[in-house]
C-alpha cells in the first residue's frame, strides 16, 4: 500500500489577501484559548465562510466560500481578563438563549462550536513593525444572528486535531494548509 497517489484536482491558487468587504454567513468551525510566545492570552474563533449559500450570497459567500476567518478577543492588558460583554455579543449571534449560564471557559467554547453567524467584514490597513498590511479586524458588534440558520455546510477536511491558526487575525481557503 503506498503513503500516497499524487492527484492535483484538489489545488487551487489561494491568496491570503484578507476577505473582501461585505456581510458573510460562517460557521464556527472552533474555538480555544490561545497565547502569543510573549504571554498575551486569547480566545481565538476559527470561522468559515459557509459553502452553502453559494446562490444566496453570490458576491460574499458564493465568491469566498471555505476560506477561514482567525478572530482573536485578546485579554485586556490592565486587567488580565477578558471583556465579558464582549463575549454577549459573539453568543447574541450564535443565538445562545438569554439567561444561559456558562460555567466554564471550556462550557463557553463547546457552546458556540459549529454555530452559524452573520459578520459584517471590513478591510483596514494596520502597521506592524514599519509594515502596513490590509486585515480584517470584525469588532464584536460586526457580529450577527445569521439570516440563514438551516446550516448545510459541507466541511471539507474532517479531522480530529486542529491546525494551530496564526497569532494574526488572518484568511485562508479552507483545506489548503499541508496537513
Amino acid at each position: 500500500m503506498s503513503f500516497l497517489t499524487v492527484n492535483y484536482s484538489n489545488t487551487t491558487s489561494n491568496t491570503n489577501e484578507p476577505l473582501p468587504a461585505g456581510d458573510y454567513e460562517f460557521i464556527i468551525n472552533s474555538v480555544q484559548e490561545n497565547a502569543t510566545q510573549s504571554g498575551a492570552e486569547s480566545v481565538q474563533f476559527d470561522l468559515i465562510v459557509r459553502n452553502d449559500l453559494d446562490s444566496a450570497l453570490p458576491n460574499t459567500n458564493g465568491k469566498q466560500h471555505n476560506r477561514h476567518l482567525w478572530i482573536n478577543e485578546w485579554k485586556r492588558r490592565k486587567t488580565n481578563q477578558y471583556d465579558l460583554n464582549n463575549f454577549m455579543y459573539f453568543m447574541k449571534a450564535a443565538g445562545i438563549p438569554e439567561g444561559t449560564e456558562i460555567n466554564s471557559i471550556e462550557d463557553f467554547f463547546k457552546i458556540m462550536d459549529k454555530k452559524p453567524v452573520r459578520l459584517h467584514i471590513k478591510v483596514t490597513t494596520s502597521e506592524y513593525n514599519g509594515e502596513k498590511r490590509k486585515e480584517n479586524r470584525p469588532a464584536p458588534w460586526d457580529w450577527e444572528k445569521t439570516k440563514f440558520p438551516n446550516v448545510q455546510h459541507q466541511f471539507k477536511l474532517e479531522t480530529k486535531t486542529q491546525p494551530t491558526a496564526p497569532t494574526t487575525d488572518t484568511t485562508v481557503e479552507e483545506g489548503s494548509l499541508p496537513f
